[in-house]
């Protein structure tokens, strides 16, 4: 054998498994979104997109509530020093609330979801994979995409921007009781200069990347449920497995649209005031 063949051999399975796992989720991608988008009366039931619709939103408020304010607040906390030094303490509602609806906000919601509800999701298809629950669908004609996977995908693509608008909500909140209550800032001039730091832009800009989240997370969620194996072990890996996938997926995602968008400003408004996170 040929020095390095052995790593050379291992490297080129690796990469044909890779492009093959990734050519197997593209079908499974663009197949649920067909069915989403061609077959609407297939989902649009409340007996199929209500139980993912409560899962995914209402029972993810409270995380998302407490982890919105802690990180305003941390923000307020933390940069207080900074602002002082220059003599711009009072600027720091705008800075923090900028940053909170345009990029923390809509990462951090979309993170916390990937955590609770990516899991959840792949482990709950995960065990009806493994105990053949899937396969017995298909044998009654039932198209599992159909029923299963496309309204949790439909409840994540809906829920994550609403959430991501309650976290930017509960974190500019915090950060406000922080500013004001502990550093003694004025409630004016917080409101005054997040008013001209924080443009339409910015909100709508962590909107639009929470929805692309909320798509991501659903159908690698749901992906890896479909495809694991292994038993009760491969669930958990499955699990896993959803997590650090969307996680890695919405920060390449969230370079990708920060990029787009702030081109799409320039171009659309091109007057609209840049701030600093721009």
């Amino acid at each position: 054998m040929l020095p390095g063949a052995g790593v050379l051999s291992q490297f080129g399975h690796t990469t044909t498994s890779a492009l093959d796992g990734l050519g197997r989720f593209s079908l499974f991608a663009i197949n649920a979104i067909r069915i989403a988008i061609v077959d609407p009366m297939s989902w649009l039931r409340w007996s199929h997109i209500g139980p993912p619709l409560y899962s995914v939103g209402a029972a993810s408020v409270l995380v998302v509530a407490i982890t919105g304010a802690f990180i305003g607040m941390i923000l307020a906390l933390e940069g207080y020093d900074q602002f002082a030094a220059l003599g711009q303490e009072q600027q720091m509602g705008g800075v923090i609330n900028a940053a909170v609806t345009k990029q923390i906000g809509p990462v951090l919601a979309a993170v916390m979801l990937a955590g609770r509800v990516g899991g959840s999701l792949a482990a709950e298809l995960g065990s009806m994979r493994v105990t053949e629950q899937l396969d017995a669908m298909r044998a009654m004609a039932a198209d599992p995409v159909r029923t299963l996977v496309v309204p949790r995908v439909v409840a994540c693509v809906v829920m994550t921007p609403l959430l991501t608008i309650y976290s930017d909500f509960v974190g500019s909140l915090g950060a406000w009781i922080i500013v004001t209550a502990y550093h003694g800032v004025t409630n004016t001039d917080y409101w005054h200069y997040t008013a001209q730091f924080v443009s339409y832009w910015d909100p709508l800009t962590g909107v639009l990347k929470s929805i692309a989240f909320g798509l991501a997370i659903g159908l690698i969620s749901c992906y890896k449920g479909f495809h694991c194996a292994g038993g009760a072990s491969g669930v958990g890996r499955a699990a896993t497995e959803s997590f650090v996938a969307s996680f890695l997926v919405i920060i390449m995602i969230n370079l990708v649209l920060a990029q787009f968008i702030g081109d799409l400003q320039g171009w659309l408004d091109p007057t609209s005031m840049k701030n600093l996170l721009s």
